[in-house]
């Protein structure tokens, strides 16, 4: 078994590094992947504490006062609809706490307002491009 465990661990590094060098600089594109990446987290929370309280959809649906094919919504990976309110009714229909948190952005050293700099850097850039171009 443990083979097969790093072996799959492997090919999902693999993937995450063939994935990062897809992606390169385009930080559009990263943000983007980063996006998802939460969706899907969140979707897998769901299902796994669904799972582990032994629930169907069907049945989470009830305890929260909706109907199963929005706990299959919420349950997918590529849904970016999540609510807090929703979220806090799961959480509560399943015994659980809901936490949010926020964590620094992977490779962002700069503070909120360095940042907010650097966007308005770019924009003048942009700008004092596009007036070039047109002349």
């Amino acid at each position: 078994m443990k083979k097969t465990s790093a072996k799959r661990t492997s090919k999902i590094k693999d993937a995450v590094r063939i994935i990062d060098r897809m992606i390169g600089a385009d930080h559009e594109l990263r943000q983007l992947v980063a996006d998802a990446s939460v969706n899907a987290h969140i979707a897998q929370l769901i299902y796994d504490a669904r799972i582990v309280a032994g629930l169907t959809q069907g049945q989470l649906a009830q305890l929260i006062g909706t109907k199963q094919p929005v706990i299959a919504r919420l349950e997918d990976a590529d849904y970016r609809g999540h609510s807090l309110t929703m979220l806090q009714r799961i959480a509560e229909a399943l015994n659980q706490r809901l936490e949010v948190r926020f964590a620094p952005a992977p490779g962002e050293h700069r503070t909120p307002r360095g940042r907010i700099e650097a966007r308005r850097e770019h924009a003048a850039r942009d700008r004092r491009l596009s007036t070039r171009r047109s002349l």
